[in-house]
């Protein structure tokens, strides 16, 4: 996986690149997995903004990925390799030898043709196969990893991520999280082996505003460029600092160095080493 670049023929394009398409087989996804998306813009229930600069977009549709892969025994081939507007990672069309057809999030390295497999019991430990943490070898890296048993997986699944199995202790596995964070998981827990696919995702650069606000992204603009009424960064003459010891939001809060994880939420006593924290 690799970017692509274009010649610099506007001041854009100089700064601008995309995500190379060529790995993927069509760009006609399977109607029957399809799901039409309302637009939150950014809104609660009361359409009130919650989350600001968000708004427009290219319109979506959602592919449905089976995050659960809970087929055992059932092998089942990549047909096809497709684009999902809907995450970084790209997703695979898997023909199972009963006829049945899911999307499943595409590990690195797989092409069409290669079989995916899930069990619950010891398999073979080759990419894209999905077994409980249990069954895994040590040190292999992991992916749409459940934090229950059969809920489907919801760690470690945008592009280029993974988590690695450190070791099983008792009814616990540690795992070594995309974060840096070491946390325990039931041992029961399924995880797929491999890294998530696209990994030069992270290296996109879009160059210019109008392709943010095709991802429904709006312009936002700097604190430091208010007046002191909108903004405790506002005011002074020039190009001045924010006067102020420490970084605030547009509501006086500290904006960075914050921790916002509730201190007294029960899965803290499954974390063994915390994430990487800012120093103020």
């Amino acid at each position: 996986m690799a970017l692509r670049f274009y010649k610099p023929t506007t001041p854009a394009r100089r700064h601008a690149s995309v995500e190379d398409t060529s790995e993927m087989t069509t760009k006609k996804p399977m109607k029957r997995l399809l799901v039409s998306l309302n637009k939150h813009s950014g809104r609660n229930n009361q359409g009130k903004i919650t989350i600001r600069h968000r708004g427009g977009g290219a319109k979506k549709i959602y592919r449905q990925i089976d995050f659960l892969q809970n087929k055992f025994d059932v092998p089942g081939r990549i047909v096809e390799i497709e684009y999902d507007p809907n995450r970084t990672a790209r997703i695979g069309l898997v023909s199972y030898v009963d006829g049945a057809k899911q999307y499943i999030i595409l590990p690195k390295g797989m092409k069409v043709g290669d079989q995916v497999l899930s069990s619950e019991k010891t398999i073979k430990p080759e990419i894209g196969y999905r077994m409980p943490l249990q069954f895994i070898p040590q040190g292999l890296f992991v992916y749409n990893i459940e934090l229950q048993p059969r809920a489907g997986g919801v760690v470690a699944r945008s592009a280029g991520n993974y988590a690695q199995l450190m070791t099983i202790e008792g009814n616990y596995a540690q795992l070594k999280m995309p974060s840096g964070e070491v946390r325990l998981f039931l041992k029961n827990c399924a995880a797929t082996i491999g890294e998530v696919s696209n990994t030069e995702h992270k290296n996109v650069r879009y160059g210019k505003a109008g392709r943010m606000r095709h991802r429904g992204i709006k312009p936002t603009v700097r604190g430091k460029a208010m007046n002191p009424v909108d903004h405790p960064h506002g005011g002074g003459e020039g190009v001045n600092p924010i006067g102020l010891k420490y970084q605030k939001t547009p509501w006086g809060k500290h904006a960075l160095g914050v921790l916002t994880r509730n201190p007294n939420k029960k899965s803290s006593k499954l974390i063994i080493k915390g994430r990487k924290k800012r120093i103020k």
